[in-house]
């Protein structure tokens, strides 16, 4: 059994993940703003509605970390914001939304997390085939796909300062997979992979993916839009 916390599991892939975690038996610490009542009746899902952004909501899941568990296996780094506007139109406040979710709130659990994670945890971030250098762009996602660049590098950083502890960092680089986040950025786009089914893929990884690789970015794709 492993303690496990997940972001951004208030819908799709990051829902999936929790209850997959919590039905195979491990317990799970499920961030978000909103919270499903689905995941409020598991008895293997604890939950605390928390905005990653915010310090006084750090201090919740430090206070629930220190005084429910005494490690952490796993952090998959899932919850994720999108604006879709032409680069002309996007705003100073537009980026600095965007960015919060994306890069700060990444960094800033990863710090509150770093004294509880032993020797063979694994931090997992969920990025984006548009923060891949190379990758194809598309328009309308400056701060999405730029700030999913960003994690790609901490996640790099963290995985070499960090190496000496046992502590493993991983990125996985998704394509398209049907959620309502898709559906916001590409309206009327079809994806072939679920969030069910990735969600399987990213479960899996986050258990084994740390005996394998280290500081490495595994692009998960078969289509794009």
């Amino acid at each position: 059994m492993k303690n496990i916390i997940i972001t951004g599991t208030s819908r799709g892939i990051g829902y999936e993940l929790a209850l997959q975690f919590a039905n195979a038996g491990h317990q799970v610490l499920a961030l978000s703003r909103k919270t499903p009542h689905v995941l409020l009746e598991h008895k293997n899902i604890s939950c605390l509605s928390v905005d990653l952004s915010t310090e006084d909501d750090l201090e919740k899941i430090t206070n629930f970390i220190s005084t429910t568990w005494d490690k952490i296996d796993a952090v998959v780094h899932n919850a994720g914001s999108l604006v879709n506007k032409p680069f002309g139109d996007l705003t100073q406040a537009d980026f600095e939304y965007v960015y919060k979710v994306n890069v700060f709130g990444v960094a800033n659990l990863t710090r509150i997390c770093i004294p509880f994670l032993p020797k063979g945890s694994h931090v997992v971030t969920i990025s984006s085939m548009g923060g891949i250098q190379g990758s194809l762009k598309f328009p309308g996602l400056a701060a999405y796909s730029s700030s999913k660049g960003a994690v790609i590098t901490l996640s790099e950083l963290l995985a070499e300062e960090y190496k000496e502890q046992g502590i493993a960092f991983n990125v996985l680089a998704l394509g398209a997979v049907q959620t309502e986040m898709l559906a916001e950025a590409f309206p009327g786009y079809q994806a072939p992979v679920s969030a069910d089914e990735i969600a399987n893929y990213i479960c899996d990884f986050t258990l084994t993916g740390n005996k394998f690789f280290n500081g490495r970015v595994i692009q998960v794709t078969s289509s794009n839009p």
